[in-house]
């Protein structure tokens, strides 16, 4: 059976993803907020360049900046039209909301890049594509931690991903930017 090894460098420079229009299941822990959009909620970035503020205004300063679009982050709160999300990091800080995208997008394992230097394993942990919603499919690539895929939808255990020429499924726990048990379309 062969694969394909996709690294996360093919990646860096950024990705030309379709836009999708994802309906989400809001759970009981979200609430709506006055855009009328649940908080908290996923989205991504739309640009290579996004401002990350210290807080809800142009008045506030710079706190770091991201430069990969598509990058999902979490949206926290929303004042005006500035919205407090956090990252797979953790990091949190203000973004204009013109700068996120309601695209689905995803990181596969993040968690796992957060390790040491010193103690960082000689090859990163991998992840599965599989062709179907079951891991005794046919495996279409290996995706190393830190991969940014786009989400097409969700059934609580399985997420369908599409990058670069590549769809396929792969396990929701894996996924950073989707939250345990999401069922969306």
């Amino acid at each position: 059976m062969r694969s394909r090894f996709l690294s996360t460098a093919l990646y860096s420079a950024g990705l030309a993803l379709a836009g999708l229009i994802a309906v989400t299941t809001v759970t009981a822990a979200q609430s709506t907020a006055p855009s009328g959009l649940p908080v908290p909620r996923y989205v991504s970035l739309k640009s290579d360049r996004v401002n990350i503020r210290k807080g809800p205004g142009r008045d506030y300063g710079i706190a770091w900046v991201f430069r990969r679009a598509g990058l999902p982050v979490e949206v926290l709160k929303e004042f005006e039209g500035w919205r407090q999300i956090r990252d797979s990091e953790g990091a949190t800080g203000w973004v204009n909301q013109i700068m996120l995208s309601g695209r689905r997008t995803a990181l596969v394992l993040p968690w796992e890049l957060k390790q040491k230097a010193d103690a960082q394993p000689k090859r990163r942990p991998i992840v599965v594509l599989h062709a179907s919603a079951s891991t005794r499919s046919r495996t279409l690539a290996r995706l190393e931690a830190g991969v940014l895929t786009s989400v097409s939808s969700c059934d609580g255990r399985w997420c369908r991903v599409f990058l670069d020429r590549h769809v396929g499924y792969v396990e929701q726990k894996n996924l950073w930017g989707i939250y345990p048990n999401e069922v969306f379309k």
